[in-house]
């Protein structure tokens, strides 16, 4: 457990040993959320985390088949 010191404005510094385990870099966005009464601290993934995240669960044909219904449904 890493202690860190909260400034006047309310910032605190993510310590570096943390901020590279969870390649958390100057850009990256990060979620302050309460859970069961503690303050927890969540990286936001990013467009590029998430790349092949989806494999397997869905085949080509299929995801084309759901994009063209939800085309469907905003032309209506």
């Amino acid at each position: 457990m890493e202690e860190v010191v909260v400034t006047r404005k309310g910032q605190v510094t993510i310590p570096v040993k943390l901020r590279r385990k969870f390649k958390i870099t100057e850009s990256s966005k990060v979620q302050i959320v309460e859970e069961d009464g503690k303050i927890v601290i969540k990286k936001q993934p990013s467009f590029l985390d998430l790349i092949g995240s989806g494999v397997g669960k869905a085949t080509v044909e299929e995801v084309k088949k759901m994009l063209d219904e939800m085309r469907a449904e905003d032309a209506e």
